[in-house]
């Protein structure tokens, strides 16, 4: 039910219902991070985004890795970089 959920006045007359609460996006979010960190164990990460509709997700897929980097016995670099792509060419 929408009516559990901070919807946004702009879009509340668009909006039928919510699917994946923001919450399950994190902790999916949080979850891929942990399984990049495992999958790489200390090879270097090179993370790439695609502009402009990746950037929030790919920054908060970033900030789980910084973390789990910090707070793990090992710190494995990362290397960011972005690359914009036309879908009509």
């Amino acid at each position: 039910n929408k009516n559990l959920f901070c919807i946004p006045k702009h879009y509340e007359e668009d909006l039928e219902r919510v699917f994946i609460p923001h919450g399950l996006i994190l902790d999916r979010t949080e979850r891929l991070a942990r399984d990049i960190m495992q999958d790489m164990g200390s090879h270097h990460i090179v993370a790439l985004c695609v502009l402009k509709g990746g950037y929030k997700f790919f920054a908060d897929l970033l900030d789980h890795i910084k973390v789990l980097n910090q707070n793990g016995d090992k710190s494995v670099p990362v290397t960011v970089n972005f690359v914009r792509i036309k879908s009509y060419c």
